[in-house]
């Protein structure tokens, strides 16, 4: 690992952007959170444990890529029964599909912030999304590493990847949101300057 304290933000365009080089989030200071609406008015949020990914920022902004590995099975609603009922074939079925994939395929600047498409794999359905990604800067820790901050979220259909289960309230609506609101908190390692 050549991982270096060299490295810090630069301007381009106008806009704040980490140093190149291949980053690896750190799991450990980072969150990969879902938030669903519950009999349409609470928020319940719930968090994926286990997940890892690189980063690589090129010179060229635009020619950055990001790739996530999450396990499904992590999931975390702090409610035992709900997070088997979210591990079974009802949502992500994790005994057939037990990992969840972001493979970016596009970076745009969108202002100072940035939109990162890319195709996510849930349940072997691969839909497009788009990060709204805010870049909070970079900075080398105590131990003599380089690191990156980021923060990014996006709606997700969960029916578009064939999580359809739902039940009718009976003063209308539904038991859980189609509509899920993934946020991320980033935080990534240097491990070799470009």
């Amino acid at each position: 690992m050549d991982t270096t304290t060299a490295a810090s933000d630069r301007a381009v365009a106008g806009s704040t952007v980490p140093a190149p080089g291949n980053y690896q989030i750190d799991p450990s200071h980072s969150s990969v959170e879902a938030v669903a609406r519950h009999l349409m008015v609470s928020k319940v949020r719930g968090r994926f444990g286990v997940f890892s990914g690189t980063i690589v920022v090129a010179d060229d902004v635009a020619q950055s890529r990001v790739e996530v590995e999450i396990d499904a099975t992590s999931v975390d609603t702090r409610d035992a029964q709900r997070d088997g009922h979210l591990r079974s074939g009802d949502f992500l079925d994790v005994e057939r599909f037990p990992t969840l994939t972001f493979v970016s395929t596009q970076v745009d600047r969108d202002g100072d912030d940035w939109k990162v498409r890319g195709d996510l794999t849930i349940r072997d359905v691969t839909n497009a999304v788009t990060l709204d990604v805010e870049y909070l800067g970079q900075l080398s820790d105590p131990w003599g590493n380089t690191r990156a901050a980021f923060s990014a979220t996006t709606p997700l259909d969960r029916e578009s990847f064939g999580m359809t289960w739902n039940q009718a309230l009976e003063a209308g609506g539904v038991m859980v949101s189609k509509t899920l609101n993934i946020e991320l908190e980033i935080e990534a390692v240097l491990q070799q300057a470009a």
